[in-house]
C-alpha cells in the first residue's frame, strides 16, 4: 500500500477563519501536565535510531513523561526496551545517556540484569528468592523504517498499524541503512508546540532564512499529507543545487527520488522529518515545560558516503543548524509575546494550512 494522495498548494486544504490556539495551551501548566498524560504517555514516542544501538550491549536512555526508558539491543539482536529502575529498591540502573553494556547492573546492591531484563545476579539473598519475580519492568518497544518507538501504555496499537496510512510511502529513501554523523542538542525557551507550528510552514522564510530561501523558494510548498497525525509535503530546490552551507551536494544520494525537492513531515508527536536529496535530519521533541523544549537534531547520510573524499557533511550541518537556531529565535519571541495578557488567537494565512491542521490534531487528542 501506498499514499495515493496528491500535492496541493498549501492554500488548498486550508481552512478558512483558522486562528492560533488561546494563550493557556501555551503557558499554563495544567495543559501541560494534561498533555504528558493524554499525549506522551499513551502515543508511539520517537526515541532513536537503529544505529545507535548497532550491536548487542549498545543502549541509550529516554526520558518520556517523567519515566527513564532503558532501549537495549539484546544477545539475539532485538531491541527492547525497559524502566531505568531496579527491582529491588528502585535505584536507577543506567546512569549516561548512551553507552555499551554486557549486562545491566545496579550501582546500588549490585542486582544484575541480562539484556533481555532477567535477573541473573542477586547477591545474599535468601535461600527461597526466586529471581524470575524480579525481571526488569519492560515498555514497548518497535520500529519504523530505521526508527525506534517506544510507547508507555500496557496496550499499545502496533506501530506497524499506526503507520499503515504511510505504506511505503517512505521506502524509497532506505531510512533504514541511514547512519548518523552529527548530533546537537537545543534548549528552547519555547513551548513545544511552537516549534512544530514553525517547522510545518514557510511563511515566515523570507524574512528569517535569507539564506534558505535563496536555494528553495518560500512559496513553493505542495502537501500530500494535510490531516491526522502525519502532516507535509515538499518544497522545491534550485535546480543542481543543496540544502548545504556551499549550496553544492554533499554525500550521496540516500534514494531514488526528485533530486530538486526537499521533503519535510511532521509525525505526531514528537519527530520531525527532512528528506533531502543527499541526507536526512531528523528532529525529536522533549517538552520540559511550558516555556521550555529540548530538541536534539540528527543528520543522517548514506553508509557508502563515509570513507569517500567528496563526502562533507558539515557542509548541511552548519547550514541547518544556522536555520534551526534562527527558527528557535522567533519560536521564543512568539513564546515571550503569547505569555502577555495583550495576546488573542490570530488568524492564519492560507500558506500556515499545515500548522492550522496540526492544532485540529492536536485539540482531538487534548479531548480523549
Amino acid at each position: 500500500m501506498k499514499s495515493t494522495l496528491p500535492f496541493r498548494r498549501t492554500a488548498e486544504s486550508f481552512s478558512a477563519a483558522a486562528k492560533t490556539l488561546p494563550q493557556e495551551y501555551f503557558i499554563s501548566p495544567d495543559v501541560f501536565a494534561i498533555e504528558q498524560e493524554q499525549i506522551f504517555s499513551r502515543q508511539w514516542i520517537l526515541v532513536g535510531h537503529q544505529s545507535q544501538v548497532a550491536t548487542p550491549g549498545d543502549y541509550i536512555l529516554a526520558e518520556i513523561a517523567g519515566e527513564s526508558v532503558i532501549i537495549v539491543r539484546d544477545k539475539g539482536g532485538e531491541i527492547r526496551g525497559f524502566y531505568n529502575v531496579c527491582r529491588h529498591r528502585g535505584s536507577r540502573l543506567c546512569q549516561e545517556k548512551a553507552g555499551h553494556v554486557s549486562a545491566i547492573q545496579c550501582p546500588y546492591h549490585a542486582w544484575t540484569y541480562s539484556l533481555d531484563g532477567k535477573l541473573i545476579g542477586a547477591p545474599d539473598m535468601d535461600a527461597g528468592f526466586d529471581k524470575t519475580d524480579y525481571s526488569l519492568a519492560a515498555v514497548s518497544v518497535q520500529s519504523w523504517e530505521g526508527f525506534i518507538f517506544v510507547n508507555l501504555t500496557e496496550a499499545a496499537m502496533p506501530l506497524a498499524k499506526w503507520f499503515a496510512t504511510l505504506g511505503s510511502k517512505f521506502s524509497k529513501w532506505n531510512l533504514s541503512a541511514l547512519l548518523p554523523a552529527k548530533r546537537i542538542d537545543y534548549d528552547i525557551n519555547a513551548n513545544w508546540k511552537l516549534i512544530f507550528q514553525n517547522y510545518s510552514e514557510c511563511y515566515h522564510c523570507s524574512g528569517v532564512h535569507p539564506e534558505l530561501t535563496k536555494l528553495s523558494p518560500s512559496d513553493s510548498a505542495k502537501n500530500d499529507l494535510y490531516e491526522g497525525p502525519f502532516l507535509g509535503g515538499f518544497m522545491k530546490i534550485e535546480k543542481g543545487r543543496s540544502l548545504t552551507k556551499s549550496g553544492n551536494a554533499c554525500a550521496l544520494p540516500i534514494g531514488d527520488r526528485d533530486y530538486n525537492r526537499v521533503f519535510y513531515f511532521s509525525i505526531f508527536p514528537n519527530m520531525l522529518l527532512s528528506l533531502h536529496p543527499d541526507y536526512a535530519m531528523v528532529h525529536q521533541l522533549w517538552p520540559k515545560s511550558p516555556s521550555r523544549t529540548l530538541v536534539s537534531c540528527d543528520w543522517l547520510f548514506n553508509p557508502d558516503a563515509f570513507g569517500r573524499s567528496d563526502f562533507n557533511p558539515d557542509d548541511a550541518v552548519e547550514f541547518w543548524d544556522m536555520v534551526n537556531r534562527q527558527d528557535w529565535h522567533v519560536c521564543e519571541l512568539s513564546q515571550q509575546g503569547i505569555s502577555l495578557r495583550a495576546y488573542q488567537p490570530g488568524p492564519y494565512s492560507a500558506r500556515e494550512s499545515i500548522p492550522a491542521a496540526w492544532d485540529e490534531y492536536y485539540l482531538s487528542v487534548m479531548k480523549v
